[in-house]
């Protein structure tokens, strides 16, 4: 698979955590600091890293540097994924699937960072297991990374994606549907007010 090239791509990064780790010396306590960031464009290219340093600045700095080298293209249908699919990194078991349009982004905060990085906007997620940021940001990488269109299946096989799942099902599996805008709750929001 060829790298990505970061310099061609406008870039938005985003901190996931940033953790302060103690290394008790002699002389006292030492102090550290490990950030787990996430770029993406927005439009299927994602990247995740992890920094660390004595300062949060340049933790933060590192782990941008190490997300643009670790980037991924991820095939996207719509503002969804292709199919669903099951990872595991370390203790971390992740589950996502492909959503309605205008479903939004049902995922925790590590996996709902690296999703809306990568620019999907409907999908539904599942996380068994660990709950670590670092293992579910890796984890969330994995499966985008194994996710695969119909047409590079089909190519795999030596077969179109007509031939695979029909003409209706070949056009879906490429069309982009329009994002659905959901209606503001009106100022009180919704139910019993105080």
């Amino acid at each position: 698979m060829s790298r990505i090239d970061p310099s061609k791509l406008n870039l938005e990064e985003k901190v996931v955590q940033i953790n302060r780790v103690a290394k008790v010396v002699r002389g006292g306590r030492r102090f550290s600091f490990s950030a787990v960031v996430v770029v993406g464009d927005g439009n299927g290219t994602v990247g995740a890293g992890l920094g660390k340093a004595n300062e949060v600045p340049e933790a933060i700095r590192k782990g941008v540097e190490d997300a643009k080298k670790n980037l991924i293209a991820v095939p996207l249908v719509g503002a969804t994924i292709p199919h669903e699919v099951r990872t595991r990194f370390g203790a971390s078991d992740l589950l996502l699937k492909p959503a309605s349009p205008g479903t939004g982004v049902i995922a925790g905060g590590s996996v709902r960072s690296v999703v809306e990085a990568a620019g999907i906007r409907d999908i539904l997620s599942k996380s068994m297991g660990s709950t670590n940021p670092v293992n579910l940001v890796q984890a969330t990488m994995a499966a985008l990374g194994s996710l695969q269109s119909a047409d590079a299946i089909a190519g795999r096989r030596g077969k179109t994606a007509e031939e695979l799942l029909g003409k209706k099902g070949a056009e879906a599996s490429r069309r982009a549907h329009e994002y659905v805008e959901r209606p503001q709750p009106p100022m009180g929001g919704y139910g019993r007010g105080r």
